[in-house]
């Protein structure tokens, strides 16, 4: 199985994806085998409704704006490139890359670029702020896919989002800010957290 999905990919494709990712060989090869399950169209590319098959994702309340992260704006279908760079994000900080050279550009699990991916998932219009009503989205999202049964009503999830931006908002626009998230989450692990163990 890991042979055949090596075949498929070339030496040097794996290459450019783990100076890109992080990922290992063996963890790309491995995801890219992944990849091709779920490819039902055997095309090379995903779209929204294989990423539905997913059962996590199934019952994640975010699990919709997590399948949108992967399709750049405008496209319906992801490559296995694409898909290895939105995964990416979740690839745990290793302590050999905390202190690498300052000059690389970041990578795309570092923390600011998790607490990016994170924002954008709220952030539904991309005008680069947090709005009342994506808050409220995300909460009655929450409560009817992990509360089940929890009787909290509209005005109770109005009532908690005005809160979270009241608290947020530093610059008073009734909005969260890509710099006011970073603040709200300073104290957060936000590196365990937004990280899933990729077998090695």
């Amino acid at each position: 199985m890991g042979s055949r999905a090596s075949s498929l990919l070339r030496e040097e494709e794996i290459e450019e994806i783990k100076k890109e990712t992080g990922f290992s060989h063996s963890q790309i090869t491995r995801l890219y085998s992944r990849f091709t399950s779920l490819d039902k169209g055997e095309n090379g590319t995903l779209g929204r409704e294989d990423f539905q098959r997913i059962p996590e994702l199934a019952i994640n309340p975010l699990g919709d704006r997590i399948i949108n992260a992967f399709f750049p704006e405008g496209e319906d279908q992801v490559n296995f490139r694409g898909f290895m760079r939105t995964l990416a994000h979740f690839r745990p900080i290793e302590d050999n890359e905390k202190n690498k050279d300052p000059t690389a550009s970041e990578p795309l699990n570092s923390r600011i670029n998790k607490l990016l991916f994170a924002f954008q998932l709220y952030d539904l219009d991309r005008d680069d702020k947090i709005s009342r009503d994506e808050l409220l989205q995300v909460l009655r999202m929450m409560v009817l896919r992990m509360m089940v049964g929890v009787n909290i009503s509209d005005e109770q999830l109005g009532s908690i989002a005005d809160r979270t931006i009241q608290e947020a908002d530093q610059n008073g626009d009734n909005s969260i800010s890509f710099n006011e998230f970073i603040k709200v989450l300073e104290k957060v692990d936000v590196e365990q957290k937004m990280s899933i163990r990729f077998l090695h």
